[in-house]
C-alpha cells in the first residue's frame, strides 16, 4: 500500500471519527450487521492490515430507530471490481451510505440512500480497483427503518 494512501486512511479514519453514533435519546440505534455478525468497528477501532474481516460474498443488514453509526470492516475481492446491491424500507428522513476502498484505498464506490424518497435501492459494479483487502465503511444518519447490502467479487 502506498504510503500516502496510508495516510489518507487514517486522515478519514480521524476525520469520520466525529460522526460516530450519536443518540438523540436512550430509544434510538443504530445497528449494521455483516453475514450475521452485529459490526461494531467504528472508524475509530479500524486498523489498516493484511486480513480481511470477510471473505467471499457479503450479506448484510442494518436498522435504525432514529439513530446514526459508521461502522467499517475490511472485505478480500481476489478480482479488481465488485457487484453491489442495496435497499432501504425507511419512513422519512434518514440516508445510508456505502463507502468501498480498493487494496489501494482508491475510492471505487460511493453511493448514498435518502429516506423518504426514490429511488429506494442501488445496484452496479464499482469502478475497477486493485485486488486485495478492501474497505467498506457504512454510515447510517438518523435513519429511522431497516434495509440490506450485498457485496460479491466482480467479473
Amino acid at each position: 500500500m502506498k504510503l500516502t494512501n496510508f495516510f489518507f486512511i487514517i486522515l478519514t479514519v480521524v476525520a469520520s471519527t466525529v460522526f460516530v453514533s450519536c443518540s438523540k435519546d436512550d430509544d434510538t440505534f443504530a445497528r449494521v450487521s455483516v453475514n450475521g455478525t452485529e459490526i461494531m468497528a467504528t472508524p475509530s477501532d479500524f486498523v489498516v492490515g493484511d486480513r480481511s474481516d470477510f471473505n467471499g460474498d457479503v450479506d448484510a443488514s442494518f436498522k435504525g430507530n432514529g439513530g446514526s453509526a459508521v461502522r467499517v470492516f475490511s472485505w478480500n475481492n481476489n478480482l479488481t471490481t465488485a457487484d453491489y446491491n442495496a435497499d432501504i424500507t425507511a419512513t422519512s428522513e434518514g440516508s445510508f451510505q456505502i463507502i468501498v476502498r480498493d487494496a489501494d484505498a482508491t475510492v471505487v464506490l460511493d453511493r448514498t440512500i435518502q429516506g423518504g424518497t426514490e429511488p429506494d435501492s442501488i445496484d452496479g459494479v464499482t469502478s475497477a480497483g486493485v485486488s486485495g483487502i478492501w474497505t467498506v465503511t457504512i454510515e447510517v444518519n438518523n435513519f429511522n427503518g431497516d434495509g440490506s447490502f450485498s457485496l460479491s467479487e466482480g467479473n
